[in-house]
């Protein structure tokens, strides 16, 4: 018998496809009902439910009730992180649709992955604050460098009240559809939150797209690289 968590359960029960499909739409980090989910997955209700009570059972989803309605998300950013780095091994392995969606194209140039930004443009983001000395790669890893601190600041975000989070401060990772790091943790997080308050960009209704306006990519981009 091997000791440790059983992984073999959970991958069986992450692998059927409906409830991977049900996975990759709370990726959004948006609360959903299991109408909403059905319709999502393309299943029916009944069905969904089944699919729910296993993903409850395996605490890979949450449920909230209010009112008459349950409202399901992902269980923790532990469970969005592996959804997304399995997305990455999925892209990578060449496991990708055969006809594209008509979102494809938003979806890799911008979109949420779970509560920070991905895509080409926060790949984009993450080169330059490195570029910038904002960011710096060492044997610890990434790490938010003083400039880093200032440049967030200047940008309308406490850094150091972050730092004091349980959350990780800031980590790179693999964008599953640019094969380039993108910026993850708590200061991307903050980012995307920065710019919807900016009204420079606003997430899809029913989609993780996060739609950029042209004057608020072009900001963004000054802001990036100003001196």
């Amino acid at each position: 018998m091997t000791d440790g968590p059983n992984i073999a359960r959970v991958a069986a029960i992450i692998g059927e496809t409906s409830r991977a499909k049900v996975l990759s739409v709370l990726m959004a980090d948006r609360a959903l009902t299991a109408t909403e989910l059905a319709n999502h997955v393309g299943v029916t209700k009944q069905t969904l439910s089944a699919h729910l009570a296993k993903l409850l059972d395996a605490r890979l989803i949450a449920v909230e009730a209010q009112g008459r309605h349950r409202y399901f998300r992902l269980a923790n950013r532990d469970v969005a992180r592996l959804i997304e780095s399995l997305m990455g091994v999925a892209f990578r392995a060449g496991a990708v649709r055969l006809v594209s969606s008509p979102r494809e194209p938003a979806l890799r140039k911008a979109r949420v992955c779970y509560d920070h930004l991905a895509g080409e443009i926060a790949v984009e983001m993450h080169a330059a604050l490195l570029s910038r000395g904002a960011l710096r790669n060492d044997a610890d890893g990434l790490r938010l460098t003083r400039a880093g601190e200032r440049w967030f600041e200047s940008f309308g975000i406490d850094a150091t009240a972050l730092a004091t989070q349980r959350r990780t401060l800031c980590r790179p990772c693999l964008d599953w559809c640019e094969r380039r790091h993108h910026l993850a943790g708590a200061l991307d997080a903050a980012l995307l939150q920065r710019i919807f308050s900016l009204r420079w960009a606003r997430p899809a209704r029913d989609s993780r797209v996060v739609s950029f306006t042209p004057a608020g990519e072009q900001a963004l981009r000054r802001v990036l690289h100003r001196s």
